[in-house]
């Protein structure tokens, strides 16, 4: 909505992405102390990586990743054995981080972690920070106080590493200039298509040739093993819904917390944004600013115009072509020069003096105001009620899971008993391959191996128990089997002769495709149907890479120049090269400073990189492939 106005982010939070900190950990001290040595994974300065951690690690980059891929994660991906080496390696590199940071003697204060938890919005209320809702919000997750602040102190502590590492990345506005060039460089293309369909009366497949792939390829005709099953679901989710709560316990939290049910007030504003980075000279800061006091004397003599005024000059391209409408937002949503002057105003229609924020100068609105409330107990006491549950169900579900474990195993021949004892439904699935995509719960690789495993399909015995994660167990048991088998060649005969086809078609069309580059960039004559000239970025959207790469590697000397690019399974791409055109950066040219931005995050990435490898060197690091492989079925 009002891009422009959120908070940066900044590189430090991109060093901490890449070595991807674990969920929970107890300080830089406990990676130097309190480490098992058998059948350790990884040793970092003479301090071990054991099974535990990698085990605990995978499965919060499992969460993080269900979190981020919802519907199209599949677990199975994480089993790889490029994903567990990947997984291995950010634990070693968050060891190389914290013994660095213990060398230093880097030191986190207790001022400073209060100041930082105060500052996180999630633990506010209408802009402060609020003690319940931070015991609330942990106690929802889990999470003790000791356990989130050591967390935090570990973070801070590491943050102070990589700041350093931040600072030194320098980005010269000449360089920033040389890459907006290029990268903003546009070009003027014609393109002849050579279809792979203009080609296919041409081919002559041989009497055999479907026959022939069809006996080489046969597992591609494979129809894997499939099963139909039954199965029962413990979750934390599921504990919660059985559990009950008096409306009195209810009443007693809401009481007891009043301020977690007071909603702040909220402001609409429209306003006209002068982009200019503070950063900016003066006298580029000077300009914008006289641009804006002029646009304000506008507004002033005729208020009725702001709308107008924002769609003609704002430069904030969220919100100008709404006239500049930001909608209401709450304390805590915009930046704090923005944010203040807003609330500040009191009567809507009320027009702002200039502010100058980090993003430029804006002339403010005010169109709305929200009063703060205090929502009624009858439109909270479901949250209160669920958020409750929640917090008993964690104990619960912890205390359930060995009782669940058992009775699964030693009731082994039916499901039933299990389902009856803690109450849970007994779902049946459609049939489910044995490789494929499967729904939840059954795209877990491990829950699924056990389904196809011979006790499951043969004996028809439950599986065992399978923590799929989320705090999630299933226990599943077959009811149909269906054998892997082989599509008859008959049945697939016709698609086989399609695909051949169009394989040798393609293959004609590349070959006359590349034929008449040949000759263009001999400065023969060729008869071509060139298409209209359309600009080309190497930004622009929905074209693949590697046509792009094609066309910006054609020659600009002397045009027109040419190009081509194989399109897989469709033909060939040729493109004439008419006119290239460079734009010369100017000081206040936002594009400017977005690409400055990227440049620096490039440099900010290799400058971390080379530290780690630098740590690598300083601290010695062995990685015990055999004891990850092996810690795979354990």
């Amino acid at each position: 909505m009002f891009d422009a106005v959120r908070n940066n982010k900044k590189i430090v939070q991109i060093f901490l992405l890449m070595i991807t900190l674990p969920f929970a950990f107890w300080g830089v001290d406990s990676y130097v102390r309190n480490m098992g040595r058998d059948n350790e994974l990884a040793s970092v300065g003479g301090t071990p990586i054991t099974p535990a951690e990698f085990q605990q690690a995978q499965r919060e980059q499992q969460e993080r990743m269900r979190a981020a891929l919802g519907a199209t994660f599949n677990p199975a991906m994480m089993e790889t054995p490029e994903a567990r080496r990947a997984v291995l390696e950010n634990l070693v590199n968050q060891r190389l981080l914290a013994l660095d940071a213990a060398k230093m003697r880097l030191a986190v204060t207790d001022d400073r972690i209060r100041d930082t938890i105060a500052g996180i919005q999630a633990f506010q209320e209408n802009g402060h920070f609020s003690l319940p809702r931070y015991e609330a919000m942990l106690k929802a997750q889990g999470m003790t106080q000791a356990v989130f602040e050591s967390r935090l102190r570990h973070d801070l502590a590491l943050q102070q590493v990589l700041g350093a590492v931040a600072e030194g990345v320098m980005v010269s506005q000449g360089s920033s200039e040389q890459i907006y060039s290029v990268q903003l460089e546009e070009r003027m293309v014609s393109e002849a298509r050579f279809a792979a369909p203009q080609y296919t009366a041409a081919v002559k497949l041989a009497d055999d040739a479907a026959q022939k792939y069809y006996d080489g390829n046969r597992k591609q005709f494979e129809v894997p093993a499939q099963v139909r099953a039954e199965y029962v679901v413990l979750g934390k989710d599921v504990v919660a819904e059985q559990l009950a709560v008096s409306d009195a316990d209810v009443r007693k939290e809401y009481d007891a917390h009043p301020e977690r049910f007071r909603q702040g007030g909220e402001r609409r504003a429209s306003h006209i944004l002068i982009q200019a980075d503070k950063s900016a000279s003066a006298d580029a800061l000077k300009a914008a600013r006289e641009k804006a006091e002029a646009l304000l004397k506008q507004v002033r003599a005729n208020p009725a115009d702001f709308e107008k005024l924002a769609k003609a000059h704002s430069q904030d391209p969220g919100s100008a072509e709404k006239g500049g409408d930001l909608g209401f937002f709450p304390r805590g949503a915009m930046v704090k020069a923005f944010e203040d002057t807003t609330f500040a105003l009191s009567k809507e229609g009320e027009i702002s003096d200039v502010v100058q924020s980090d993003f430029g100068f804006h002339i403010i609105k005010l169109t709305g105001v929200k009063a703060e409330k205090v929502r009624p107990f009858d439109e909270v006491k479901g949250e209160i009620a669920a958020e409750l549950k929640r917090g008993e169900a964690g104990k619960k579900f912890a205390e359930l899971v060995e009782g669940f474990t058992n009775t699964v195993y030693e009731q082994s021949d039916s499901l039933k008993p299990t389902a009856d004892k803690f109450k849970l439904p007994l779902k049946t699935t459609e049939w489910l391959a044995r490789d494929g995509k499967a729904p939840a719960p059954f795209d877990n690789e491990k829950l699924r191996a056990e389904l196809f495993s011979d006790d499951a399909v043969k004996n028809k015995r439950n599986t065992n128990a399978v923590d799929v994660g989320n705090n999630t167990m299933v226990a599943a048991r077959v009811l149909e089997f269906k054998p892997a088998s082989v599509r008859p060649f008959a049945e697939v005969k016709a698609a086989i002769e399609q695909a051949l086809t169009t394989e040798e078609a393609v293959k004609l069309a590349e070959k006359e495709g590349e034929a008449k580059l040949a000759q263009l960039n001999k400065g023969e004559a060729v008869d071509l149907q060139w298409s209209p000239a359309k600009p080309a970025q190497r930004s622009l959207p929905g074209v693949p890479p590697e046509i792009m790469r094609a066309v910006f590697r054609a020659p600009s000397d002397k045009l027109p120049s040419y190009a081509g690019a194989k399109v897989p399974g469709a033909g060939y791409l040729l493109f004439r090269i008419e006119k290239v055109t460079r734009p010369t950066a100017s000081g206040d040219d936002p594009r400017l400073k977005a690409i400055k931005q990227q440049y620096s995050r490039v440099l900010a990435e290799q400058d971390f990189a080379a530290y780690v490898a630098m740590l690598r060197k300083r601290y010695d690091v062995k990685i015990n492939l055999a004891a990850l492989e092996g810690s795979k079925d354990k």
